[in-house]
């Protein structure tokens, strides 16, 4: 990614599962952080600074991977039920 440093990492463990908080400072001086769960599926937020970023997304992520996991567990049921 051009235009855009990486100032800070972190992992987090949620229900027995780590994830990584990357937060990366862009040129215009804005930060977002960003956390994969895979190839396609990103959660990202954004802050006029570091401290920001970071606490919008420690707030969401919980949020984020509490419907993953609903997700996979409707989607389980969907094919059990079948």
């Amino acid at each position: 990614m051009t235009g855009e440093t990486l100032v800070h990492r972190v992992e987090v463990e949620l229900h027995g599962d780590r994830y990584e908080i990357l937060v990366y400072c862009r040129d215009d001086g804005r930060h977002f952080a960003r956390t994969r769960f895979g190839e396609n599926d990103i959660i990202i937020n954004d802050g006029q600074s570091l401290e920001e970023a970071l606490v919008k997304h420690e707030k969401v992520l919980p949020l984020a991977v509490n419907c993953r996991h609903l997700l996979q567990q409707v989607k389980g049921g969907t094919e059990q039920g079948e």
